[in-house]
C-alpha cells in the first residue's frame, strides 16, 4: 500500500496535514512529534506513511522517520490501543522517552498521556518491555465548520484537543506554555512536556 510519500506541504492544522503529490492532495494525521520538525508550507517533505482501513472509514498517517511509525504500529497491538492513543503518545513522548519509561515500568508517567489509564499503561508495559530496547534503538486541513485559529495559542488549544484533552483542560495547558512569538507548534511542545511532569 501507501508507504512513503514525497510532496509539497501545503496545508498543517495539528493533528493533520496534507502533501500534494502530483497534483493530488493527500490528507494525513501526524503526531506533534513530526509537527515540530516540519518545513515551511511550500516545501518539499517526505513522510513515512501508515494507510489504515476499518469498516467504516479509511485513514492515512504520516511521520517523519521510521521509528515513529514503527512505534505507532508497535503500540497497537497492546489490547486497548487505536490509532489516536498512538498518535497521542507520540505526540507526548519522543521514541526514545517512550522505551525508556516501559523499560524502566514507569506506569505512572504512562498514565499522564491522554487515554491511557492505570490498566492500558501497565498492559504496554508487560506487552512492550522485551522491545523497549528496539524501540528506542532503531534507526491538514481544519475539520468542517471549525474556524481556522487566530492565533497559536487557540491553534495550540484545538490541537490538544484533538489529543484527547478535555476543552477546560486543553485551555489551560496552552495559557500556561504561551509565551510571546511562540508558534503554535511550541506551544503545544511545551504543554506537552509540562503535562508529562506533574
Amino acid at each position: 500500500m501507501i508507504g512513503r510519500l514525497r510532496g509539497t506541504l501545503i496545508q498543517k492544522a495539528p493533528p493533520s496535514l496534507m502533501v500534494e503529490v502530483g497534483g493530488v492532495g493527500y490528507e494525513l494525521d501526524a503526531p506533534m512529534s513530526t509537527f515540530y520538525d516540519l518545513p515551511e508550507i511550500g516545501r518539499e517533505v517526505t513522510l513515512f506513511t501508515h494507510y489504515a482501513v476499518k469498516e467504516d472509514s479509511v485513514a492515512l498517517y504520516g511521520f517523519l522517520t521510521e521509528r515513529e511509525r514503527r512505534l505507532f504500529r508497535d503500540v497497537q497491538k497492546v489490547t486497548g490501543i487505536g490509532a489516536k492513543i498512538a498518535l497521542a503518545i507520540l505526540s507526548g513522548v519522543s521514541v526514545d522517552d517512550f522505551a525508556r519509561l516501559v523499560s524502566t515500568s514507569d506506569v505512572t508517567a504512562l498514565t499522564r498521556i491522554p487515554g491511557i489509564g492505570k490498566k492500558t499503561a501497565e498492559r504496554i508495559v508487560v506487552e512492550l518491555r522485551d522491545r523497549a530496547a528496539e524501540l528506542g534503538g532503531v534507526g491538514g486541513p481544519v475539520a468542517k465548520g471549525q474556524p481556522i485559529p487566530a492565533d497559536p495559542q487557540s491553534e495550540a488549544v484545538i490541537a490538544l484537543q484533538q489529543l484527547g484533552y478535555k476543552p477546560a483542560e486543553a485551555a489551560k495547558m496552552a495559557k500556561d506554555a504561551f509565551e510571546a512569538g511562540d508558534t503554535a507548534e511550541a506551544v503545544i511542545r511545551k504543554a506537552l512536556k509540562a503535562s508529562l511532569r506533574t
